[in-house]
């Protein structure tokens, strides 16, 4: 009787384990999962024109470009940067929707810059931004960043093919170096994190720390400032130090609950084993 029990009592453990994983997966997908942007509109009347045969060949490409972008796994969608109402064809490029259209060369940085504040504000400030205000000419988001197949922001970017275009890479290099061991252990730590998400384990509250992290510290990027970039390492370095100790906590613990799983199930097994055997002993 009692070994009927304990077989009970392992049925319902494992049931609900099962449970547990197809709700953990269920919430994952639909809010852990779900980006800061919102979602994009069903019908979205710019990608199906710039899609469309009747396209003009030099623009069929934006679409193609967009979709593939770091801007589109984030769900920022073609309304978020140019305006107008993609949900309504006649309205799609009304200035009454708020449609701006494409920017011209001047107007680049403060466009991008609605939504990527701290670094227009370095950008304008630095070397670069001053060259491109005194004279219209030097690089700007796109001369880096692309305008629509945008990609997430890498260190690679700093990339001598690219710098040599209006100077010599000596300075960039010796940047690049600046941010190298910053830049490496956050990648580090974002797939520490994936792996855990991956596990189930809630890092949300993690995630958003180390994108406001890196976010911070790849503004520095656009003041092409050495000494600043070195100055503020500091500062950085031990904020993701402080989040690699809680991320380390978290596997600990993560190992330690597999570990006590593991534990209870096989004390499960050897009363079930005992209470069986004991149930075949002949008595007396």
């Amino acid at each position: 009787m009692i070994s009927r029990i304990l077989l009970a009592l392992a049925l319902l453990l494992s049931a609900a384990s099962v449970v547990f994983g197809d709700y953990r997966e269920e919430f994952e997908k639909g809010f852990l999962t779900k980006t800061w942007s919102g979602e994009q509109p069903a019908e979205n009347f710019c990608i199906e024109c710039h899609s469309s045969d009747a396209m003009k060949p030099e623009l069929l490409t934006i679409a193609e470009e967009w979709k593939a972008s770091w801007h589109a796994r984030h769900k920022i969608a073609c309304h978020d940067c140019h305006g107008g109402d993609p949900k309504d064809a006649a309205l799609a490029m009304s200035p009454h929707r708020g449609f701006v259209g494409k920017p011209t060369p001047a107007e680049v940085p403060d466009f991008c810059g609605k939504c990527h504040l701290g670094i227009v504000k370095q950008y304008w400030d630095s070397g670069h931004g001053k060259a491109f205000r005194a004279s219209g000419k030097g690089p700007n988001c796109t001369t880096c960043h692309g305008s629509h197949n945008i990609q997430k922001a890498h260190i690679d970017i700093i990339n001598e093919q690219l710098c040599t275009k209006c100077h010599t890479y000596d300075r960039a290099r010796t940047m690049k170096q600046a941010l190298f061991l910053t830049e490496k252990k956050i990648g580090e730590l974002e797939k520490e994190i994936d792996r855990l998400k991956s596990e189930g384990v809630f890092v949300d509250d993690d995630a958003k720390n180390l994108f406001s992290i890196q976010a911070e510290f790849r503004t520095l990027f656009h003041s092409i400032d050495v000494d600043l970039i070195k100055n503020r390492t500091d500062e950085f370095s031990a904020r993701i130090s402080a989040l690699e100790g809680r991320i380390r906590n978290l596997f600990r613990e993560l190992a330690y609950r597999r570990n006590f799983s593991a534990f209870i199930l096989l004390v499960f097994a050897g009363l079930g084993a005992t209470l069986y055997l004991f149930s075949k002993t002949p008595k007396e």
